[in-house]
């Protein structure tokens, strides 16, 4: 199983709706699990961490009063604390529909009789930008338990990683989740909403890692007019930021093209790009460990263009410049100019004391 790729859950008794629903869900790449009864989807709860599960009221053909469906959310919140449910049925009252929502935590409520399926669309595209629904302690049921609704206090060792992070989201459900995967790691937590109060962060402390949405909403000072304030563009003036601060930087966001995403490497050096829609969290963790143990660059080197960074890993690897134009295809007094501008930048005059930059120390 790929942790990459989310899993939705269809929990329905007709076979009709079980095909329609899993083929809506696969149009969104989901994995999809179908389960028609109780038992079936505790089985697939307990097998499998969902994004998403589908979960009809009524799992008994025979008996229209069958309430099942309620105690498949109500199980879910327990074995799998992340997935986000819905609940569909064709016995729908206004009572329910609270019920639903209030008492078992379901994200919405859809009547069978009006379901349409661009609504059904909208409703998964917010899901999956959401925030994902995990609690404090977050431990799924093991496979092999039985259900207990009084056990949820599990204990769970933190690491203890030394530094300040900064988040940067203007949603509260996803800087919650950020904040607390950082504190598990061992991290100093500082999160805010928009870019003026971040930027103000970067210029009054310093910071070992920043975790950044891309779309932030509302006004921005415009830093650079390469990103100008009128593209809402906020991520990616953040990204110039930390990049000329050397502050090791993921991003975290759930509106970006190819484009986007190409231009935040290319341009801003991130260490990461994770996309909210198929957010995990053990991955989030491994990749925060992995920047963690990234050695900081001294600020200067993150001046560098794309061709001067190639220029200058092959000048720390002891290469003439004969043997960089080599390399790179280009020529001599190519190199020569792009040695120029890269000692310009780390404000040093020769190649031993360029070079003595790579390793952190001060040329």
């Amino acid at each position: 199983m790929n942790p990459l790729v989310p899993r939705a859950l269809v929990v329905e008794d007709d076979r009709s709706w079980r095909q329609i629903l899993s083929e809506i869900l696969t149009d969104f790449k989901f994995e999809v699990d179908v389960a028609e009864n109780f038992d079936q989807a505790i089985k697939q709860l307990r097998a499998d961490t969902h994004r998403l599960a589908v979960v009809d009221l009524s799992l008994s053909p025979k008996d229209h009063n069958n309430t099942d469906g309620l105690q498949v959310l109500s199980a879910a919140r327990l074995i799998d604390p992340y997935c986000r449910t819905i609940l569909l049925t064709g016995f729908a009252t206004v009572e329910l529909a609270v019920s639903a929502l209030s008492d078992f935590n379901a994200f919405t409520f859809l009547r069978k009789e009006s379901f349409s399926r661009n609504q059904f669309r909208d409703i998964i595209n917010k899901i999956l930008t959401s925030a994902p629904q995990y609690e404090s302690s977050d431990v799924r049921i093991p496979v092999d338990s039985k259900l207990d609704l009084s056990e949820n206090n599990p204990n769970t060792g933190k690491a203890t990683i030394e530094g300040k992070a900064l988040v940067v989201d203007d949603d509260a459900g996803w800087r919650s989740i950020i904040e607390e995967l950082l504190l598990d790691i061992g991290y100093q937590v500082r999160a805010c909403t928009s870019f003026g109060e971040a930027f103000s962060y970067l210029r009054r402390d310093r910071f070992k890692l920043a975790v950044i949405d891309m779309s932030l909403k509302g006004a921005s000072i415009n830093i650079s007019s390469q990103y100008p304030a009128n593209q809402n563009l906020e991520g990616f003036q953040l990204l110039e930021a930390t990049n000329n601060t050397g502050v090791v930087t993921i991003v975290v966001s759930g509106v970006a093209s190819p484009e986007d995403i190409k231009r935040a490497y290319s341009e801003q050096s991130v260490f990461a790009y994770l996309e909210k829609q198929t957010f995990d969290k053990g991955a989030f963790k491994r990749i925060v460990e992995e920047a963690s143990a990234t050695p900081a660059l001294p600020t200067e080197l993150h001046t560098l263009t794309d061709r001067e960074r190639e220029v200058f890993n092959l000048l720390a690897q002891g290469l003439t410049n004969k043997e960089i134009a080599e390399k790179l295809y280009i020529t001599t007094n190519t190199v020569k100019r792009h040695l120029k501008a890269i000692f310009e930048k780390l404000n040093v005059h020769t190649r031993a004391a360029a070079t003595s930059k790579a390793a952190g120390e001060k040329g």
